[in-house]
């Protein structure tokens, strides 16, 4: 079968050519010449700036419902089930993702800028629309829906700006982009935690919109699209991309991945609280921990992956997270959830900066990078989406009976893992 050199990938990302199934010719795409990437200099550097606070104010925001959640079941919502609350959550993660299918070609022809100001607008609108809202409808029209949209709007533009501009330092980049997230998760929760007593809900969520307009003013600004938009308008999705069977098989794997990956990260709150009997504020602490050790996990890996390939170190990371996932069923004390936090939120932070590095490879030119990266997106917003509450279903916090959540979670991922080894073994031999 066709197969792509990967060490050759890492230093001619131009490549108008890749020897994959159902890929587009040069002369079929090529309209505009483009050179090959800076890889470096203050101008690429300053996308890295711009899209890190992207992901900070995309993921960060939707990571942050956690602590909402909590809120709302022990205040605000207190007569709605647990499960319709995390509904709010979980609708704007999957629009988050799966609204990369429009912003994608948007992103393509050139409108990165536009973008970054609409999902500025979304996101500071429905924060503060919900610091207004009292009822379920108006907090997930507001919060689910609105800051959804905006998430998904400046989301695939963080991923996709630093692919245009790095070849061979495209791992640290795409890391330092991705930690954006991670260091929100940590930073909006503890902001939300700290006011909230003082100020109120209200305001409390009013200064947390303040902070977002403020950063990502700063990506209004920076942010700037390298690769000229086509001369012919393109279509929103590019119908060779389903004729790949590697894309595919990237795709099919983020959506197993994505619908194990998160039901740690959702539930170990209520985990700990319900099977460890650790106390309310240490509990809110270990989240923290595990997206404070995400960081790391969204960098490091980068690295390691510019010198041995992405799909090789994705492969790793996600057989260890879906080992680690199995692991926790025997966890049951304080301290071997800090352990795991720590794992476990190293190697989630790598499952979600690796992918995009890997469907680079496979994108044809680079001009359809948006399209491709929205249309994968796509597959792991319905793993976003499905994975979470169908592990709320079969729990029972009640009795802290965890176990067949936690089964389902590594039953996931590890199957995830098998895909991209396929892909891997089949179609990136190096």
């Amino acid at each position: 079968m066709p197969s792509i050199e990967i060490s050759d990938w890492s230093t001619q990302d131009e490549r108008n050519e890749a020897h994959l199934p159902g890929n587009t010719s040069q002369s079929q795409l090529t309209e505009t010449p483009v050179g090959p990437p800076p890889d470096g200099g203050f101008a690429a550097w300053l996308q890295v700036l711009g899209a890190f606070l992207l992901f900070f104010n995309s993921w960060g925001i939707v990571n942050t419902f956690g602590v909402y959640q909590s809120f709302y079941q022990t205040s605000l919502l207190q007569s709605r089930e647990s499960s319709e609350i995390s509904w709010i959550g979980t609708f704007g993660a999957f629009l988050l993702v799966s609204l990369g299918i429009i912003s994608g070609p948007i992103f393509d022809r050139g409108h990165v800028r536009g973008l970054v100001v609409a999902g500025t607008f979304f996101t500071v609108f429905g924060l503060m629309m919900a610091s207004f809202s009292t009822e379920y409808y108006q907090l997930f029209l507001a919060q689910g829906v609105c800051v959804g949209i905006g998430g998904g709007l400046l989301f695939l533009p963080s991923v996709a700006i630093v692919a245009t501009y790095f070849s061979t330092r495209r791992g640290i980049a795409t890391g330092i982009t991705a930690a954006g997230g991670s260091v929100g998760s940590v930073l909006y929760p503890i902001v939300f935690r700290k006011l909230q007593p003082q100020i109120g809900f209200a305001w409390t969520t009013r200064v947390i919109a303040f902070i977002v307009l403020a950063t990502l003013s700063i990506s209004i600004v920076v942010i700037k699209s390298r690769i000229p938009p086509p001369k012919k308008a393109r279509a929103m999705l590019d119908i060779n991309a389903l004729k790949s069977v590697p894309f595919l098989l990237l795709s099919f794997g983020l959506f197993l991945a994505f619908a194990g990956l998160y039901i740690p990260i959702f539930y170990i709150i209520v985990y700990a609280q319900r099977h460890a009997n650790v106390d309310d504020d240490m509990s809110f602490y270990l989240l923290s921990i595990l997206n404070g050790a995400s960081v790391f996990g969204r960098i490091l890996p980068g690295i390691i992956a510019d010198r041995f390939g992405a799909i090789n170190v994705l492969n790793v990371v996600m057989v260890l997270a879906g080992a680690f996932a199995y692991a926790w069923i025997a966890i049951d004390n304080l301290a071997g959830l800090i352990v795991f936090a720590i794992i476990y939120g190293f190697l989630s932070g790598a499952v979600v900066s690796l992918p995009p590095q890997v469907l680079v490879m496979l994108v044809p030119e680079m001009q359809l990078v948006g399209t491709w990266m929205g249309m994968s997106l796509c597959f792991t917003a319905l793993g976003i989406l499905i994975g979470s509450p169908i592990a709320g279903t079969i729990i029972n916090v009640v009795t802290g009976e965890f176990s067949h959540m936690l089964i389902l979670s590594g039953s996931f991922t590890m199957a995830g893992a098998i895909v991209f080894i396929v892909l891997k073994m089949v179609y990136l031999k190096k």
